[in-house]
């Protein structure tokens, strides 16, 4: 008899620890999604308070009321997403001051930077090794792109690439920009060399590199060819996103962004997901 009551006792026990292991899971989820939300209220709150009663105006940058405008209504209409910018050696390296980087009232940080790093066969972005380290020591997570040349060689150029960029854990995966119509190929040999270098890039790390271009140039030229790709649209109308069917990763929304801790305008970009997803693209 009490070795049957054992057994009782023990498979009753054995039936409920399903159901507690779903309850936990289900209220860590509960927990997750509270605090989500939670930092998601406090940085509305943040930023609305910022908008109407202690209003950033920098020194020496200025918007028309028209784009100034635009910005402020993807803003708000984002405050859920991640921000970050871009640069090249437009930008001088004195004009930024890596430590205190925010938009919107000072209230949204700048999370993330991707910056040029080659161009083509053979050219390499002079301010790209200052950009890169300074990226790391200030924790920012860091994308490298190569600037695609559409009428030279898609070997060399993803050889440029591999050359010039060491991409460790962490950072995004390589970016390919395109956004040049060729002169001396097809457009369909365009495709098949841009192919070609993906392929290059992706066997080397593991992974597919983001595509970025402008919206019409990826509906008229690449849309269907890279639907497997993180994609990057840039796109400065007045809209709520970047493309109509929801098929992007990042946006470009401006190139006339004025940026607390830096003093000259850089392209704005917004990840299409919270922090935590931006780090689960990133290199292992």
């Amino acid at each position: 008899m009490p070795k049957e009551n054992y057994s009782k006792k023990t498979a009753k026990e054995i039936h409920r620890r399903p159901y507690l292991f779903r309850r936990k899971v289900v209220l860590a989820l509960l927990l997750l999604a509270l605090a989500g939300t939670g930092l998601y209220l406090k940085q509305s709150v943040s930023y609305y308070y910022a908008l109407y009663f202690n209003q950033f105006i920098h020194r020496r940058l200025h918007n028309t009321e028209r784009e100034a405008s635009r910005i402020r209504r993807i803003l708000s209409g984002n405050l859920d997403k991640t921000y970050g910018f871009d640069i090249s050696h437009y930008q001088n390296k004195e004009d930024i001051k890596w430590d205190s980087l925010s938009i919107g009232n000072k209230t949204i940080p700048l999370e993330f930077v991707i910056m040029r790093a080659t161009m083509g066969n053979r050219s390499a972005d002079k301010h790209f090794g200052v950009f890169w380290e300074q990226a790391k020591k200030h924790e920012l997570i860091r994308g490298a792109y190569h600037f695609y040349r559409a009428d030279e060689d898609p070997v060399i150029q993803a050889n440029n690439f591999l050359e010039n960029v060491k991409l460790e854990s962490g950072d995004l995966p390589p970016i390919l920009d395109i956004e040049k119509i060729p002169k001396r190929k097809t457009n369909e040999k365009l495709l098949e060399d841009l192919k070609v270098w993906c392929r290059i890039i992706e066997e080397t790390y593991g992974k597919k590199p983001i595509i970025y271009t402008y919206y019409h140039y990826y509906k008229d030229f690449l849309k269907g060819e890279f639907n497997s790709y993180p994609l990057w649209l840039a796109n400065y109308n007045d809209v709520p996103a970047p493309a109509p069917d929801n098929r992007w990763d990042f946006w470009q929304f401006t190139e006339n962004g004025i940026v607390h801790g830096i003093n000259t305008k850089v392209d704005l970009n917004l990840y299409n997901g919270s922090a935590w997803s931006l780090h689960r693209l990133t290199l292992d």
